[in-house]
């Protein structure tokens, strides 16, 4: 079975005279966590809107998944946005939310017994407590909890891979870290492929097992995080944005 989970090749973009991605080839590792770094407008959300199928694009993209892994197909992607924008005047709960992603019926018809049992179990899997589920609407979680809840639905149904766009961004020191932890454990225990857009070096050297250096809608860099994260190649792509902090141990499982 090949190593490589998705290939992409010499993809581009453009936005009106605007060259946004300009020939990226690059490979997802299967069963790997996977880190797309670079700096703000250098392609890392757009790339990823390209993988979801939400841009046109010219190159080639190809997939070598599918759970029988006897053909390829892109329906396994779970994904996670930077932010989720919710109507103020709209109170959903967590329910209401998992509720409105997984169920054909209406919601004012109620939620079967069984299909509250599911969502019980998908808060569990990302660390949250099942009475989680009837807690304060969605709009007044914290950053941390809102992401758990976004994750569990992106884990539903089972991805071979799952996208997630700077998915500590608006965290807390210690919301990120365990976070991030998340991730890594998620990724041990199930195998799933992670690609996620980060700006934070120090979790990216500690979690991610390869990277890939996004600069003007090329990759300017890739390798593993000891090789990448370093002062001269974060220089290089950071500018004076580089200052990043790499641990001196790799990802688990290395």
């Amino acid at each position: 079975m090949s190593d490589s989970l998705l290939s992409l090749r010499d993809i581009r973009l453009s936005l009106g005279e605007r060259d946004i991605l300009r020939g990226v080839t690059a490979e997802v590792h299967r069963g790997k966590i996977t880190a797309l770094i670079g700096l703000n407008g250098s392609g890392k959300t757009t790339l990823l809107r390209c993988i979801l199928r939400e841009l046109p694009f010219q190159g080639t993209m190809q997939f070598h998944c599918g759970h029988d892994h006897s053909r390829p197909d892109p329906t396994h992607v779970g994904y996670v946005p930077q932010k989720l924008r919710i109507e103020a005047r709209m109170p959903l709960t967590v329910s209401d939310l998992f509720g409105l992603a997984l169920m054909r019926r209406p919601l004012f018809l109620g939620i079967p017994r069984a299909m509250r049992r599911k969502m019980e179990g998908m808060l569990q899997t990302v660390g949250l407590k099942p009475d989680f589920l009837d807690s304060p609407p969605v709009e007044k979680l914290s950053g941390g909890e809102l992401q758990r809840v976004l994750l569990a639905l992106a884990l539903e149904p089972r991805p071979e891979l799952l996208l997630l766009d700077e998915p500590a961004a608006g965290i807390d020191f210690r919301s990120n870290v365990g976070f991030y932890e998340l991730l890594a454990r998620l990724n041990r225990d199930s195998q799933v492929t992670i690609l996620l857009v980060s700006h934070d070096t120090s979790m990216v050297s500690h979690h991610a097992h390869h990277v890939l250096c996004l600069r003007d809608g090329r990759i300017a860099c890739q390798g593993p995080p000891l090789e990448v994260i370093r002062p001269e190649v974060l220089r290089d792509i950071f500018g004076h944005e580089g200052g990043g902090y790499r641990h001196d141990h790799p990802p688990d499982g290395e």
